[in-house]
């Protein structure tokens, strides 16, 4: 078994819920005292749509995934693990809250 330290949650969005998104990943550095990334206008790396990365501790793992299950606010949200292989956590170790949608894995 792997043991991760860390999690990434993409918050996932369209242009009309931009602001949302900002405000989620506000919402989760307050409450969670996580790093949040910049919010991309624009696909960025493997992902298909506009995101916002947060890294997430394990220890917090469970608090974030029940928080944001109930308060996504029509986000969806895909997460992965930070392991050794970044293929490996985006293909086979992921989870989504929401919709999923296609990753492009070609860039691994």
């Amino acid at each position: 078994m792997t043991n991760f330290s860390s999690y990434h949650f993409h918050l996932y969005f369209d242009e009309s819920q931009i602001s949302t998104a900002t405000s989620m990943a506000q919402q989760l550095a307050d409450i969670f005292s996580v790093q949040v990334g910049r919010v991309w206008d624009r696909p960025v790396g493997p992902h298909p749509v506009n995101s916002c990365q947060i890294t997430v501790p394990k220890d917090k793992f469970e608090s974030i995934v029940s928080w944001l299950m109930v308060n996504r606010q029509g986000l969806d949200v895909f997460v992965h693990p930070e392991g050794e292989n970044d293929l490996i956590d985006h293909r086979d170790h992921i989870m989504w809250i929401g919709k999923s949608y296609e990753i492009d894995l070609s860039i691994f």
